[in-house]
């Protein structure tokens, strides 16, 4: 019997839940699979991490193989994300109305801090990079667009995290806190205190959190209510002093009330 058989017959007016598409889902998963772990891998270990029935797993890999979705090696029996996710990726940041308004305020952030700056939206329990603007003083490899860390780690992510009530934070964060590096706070209790000081302060601090050698401020765009999008500033602790630190700050709320005017309708 069929979940709409078992539920009943629906009000009216009141529109029945699709139930979920089994092939769909499996797909959606799949590539998520290869999206979270780059490289080629074998139809063995990917059966192993999202236990799927192998002959199913095999029949959807060689489908989306043939659509261009997956890509396979010379043997055709490792497989890896392929160059239509990065067409789709490419066509979301590209239609994307935050994105296309913030590029002249990035800008100016950029030349005004000399720094590395990010634009970021959170998604679920990790922020992802939209947009990006490099150092001027190069010395670490460019953060991608399309990156994706955890959302505790993150001044882009305690920004964003602030901007939600306590109960909101705590049914979002994931039960375990990953520690990304020796800084991380993994503490659910002493992350509550850091968004308490980031509501009272305005802007978040990543203290080699995410990153050895590497501290980052944060401000969320409040063009709503929880805020979803976030602007950073990275530099190397090695040249951060007192009157740099002081500069960023003010460049990135100076940022924040721009974005805010441009982004007011959205």
């Amino acid at each position: 019997m069929t979940t709409a058989e078992t539920a009943g017959p629906a009000e009216p007016g009141v529109p029945v839940p699709a139930a979920p598409v089994k092939s769909a889902v499996r797909t959606v998963l799949l590539l998520e699979h290869f999206a979270a772990r780059p490289g080629l891998h074998s139809l063995a270990d990917i059966q192993n991490d999202l236990a799927l029935p192998k002959s199913s797993l095999y029949m959807l890999l060689r489908t989306l193989v043939n659509l261009g979705w997956v890509e396979t090696d010379a043997t055709g029996t490792r497989y890896g994300i392929g160059v239509r996710a990065l067409l789709v990726g490419s066509s979301y940041i590209d239609g994307d109305e935050v994105v296309a308004a913030a590029r002249p305020t990035l800008d100016r952030l950029s030349d005004d801090t000399t720094e590395t700056i990010h634009l970021a939206r959170l998604d679920g329990t990790s922020v992802v990079y939209l947009a990006t603007r490099q150092s001027q003083h190069y010395l670490r490899p460019f953060t991608r667009v399309g990156r994706r860390l955890p959302v505790h780690s993150t001044a882009l992510g305690k920004a964003l995290l602030a901007s939600h009530t306590d109960e909101e934070v705590r049914a979002l964060l994931p039960k375990r806190l990953e520690a990304v590096t020796e800084h991380t706070i993994t503490d659910r209790e002493q992350l509550m205190e850091e968004l308490a000081l980031v509501r009272e302060q305005g802007y978040a601090v990543d203290r080699e959190e995410n990153t050895l050698g590497l501290r980052c401020f944060g401000v969320a765009v409040p063009y709503r209510t929880p805020a979803r999008d976030a602007v950073s500033c990275s530099v190397p602790v090695a040249r951060l002093t007192e009157d740099h630190e002081r500069a960023i700050k003010a460049a990135l709320f100076e940022a924040r009330d721009r974005l805010s005017v441009v982004t007011r309708r959205m």
